[in-house]
């Protein structure tokens, strides 16, 4: 898994191979078929080794053990906000390789269908609560807070317009609750 994950976060992770991978880790690409039988495979494991390694779920609790709508959706954006750089790297390689490459493609949609859930488990709770904007279905606020909460958006404030992390994470609060809280 070190392995794969240091080839696609070179450059822009270009269309590393089973046997680029294999050959980093020091064992043959028979080896690495034993474990993995696609490439595909391969991908998906690494995305749940990372938020293994990375301990997503003890990220995560504030927002599910939340008592209310409002604290999960802030406590969501901190732990989400705060995470993408910690898979940022692994993450742009499989963006970049998704539209010529369809195992990356489903590595990194499976891994976005996961972060989709945490929105909608959010937006369930504001609805719960009965603070969910008015006119807003839970679909489409799930929506708008998945798009809201997406890697290149992080990408553009972060990278393109210089924010800090923590300026990051305080406006991207802001912006949800404003967007998806009915505000007195």
């Amino acid at each position: 898994m070190q392995a794969a994950q240091q080839l696609l976060e070179q450059g822009d992770g270009g269309q590393v191979r089973m046997s680029d991978i294999a050959k980093a880790a020091k064992i043959s690409r028979q080896g690495l078929y034993l474990h993995f039988a696609t490439r595909a495979e391969l991908l998906v494991a690494l995305t749940r080794w990372m938020d293994e390694v990375n301990d997503v779920d003890r990220r995560l609790a504030a927002s599910r053990q939340a008592r209310d709508g409002e604290t999960r959706l802030a406590a969501f954006v901190e732990a989400w906000g705060n995470y993408i750089p910690m898979i940022h790297g692994v993450g742009r390689a499989l963006m970049a390789m998704s539209d010529s490459d369809a195992e990356a493609a489903a590595a990194w949609a499976e891994r976005m269908q996961a972060v989709r859930h945490g929105c909608a488990a959010a937006v369930a709770a504001l609805k719960d609560q009965g603070v969910l904007r008015d006119g807003l279905s839970e679909e489409r606020a799930t929506d708008l807070f998945w798009t809201l909460m997406s890697v290149r958006n992080w990408e553009q404030l972060r990278q393109g317009c210089g924010w800090t992390q923590a300026d990051y994470v305080v406006e991207m609060q802001r912006l949800a609750r404003a967007a998806l809280v009915e505000l007195p």
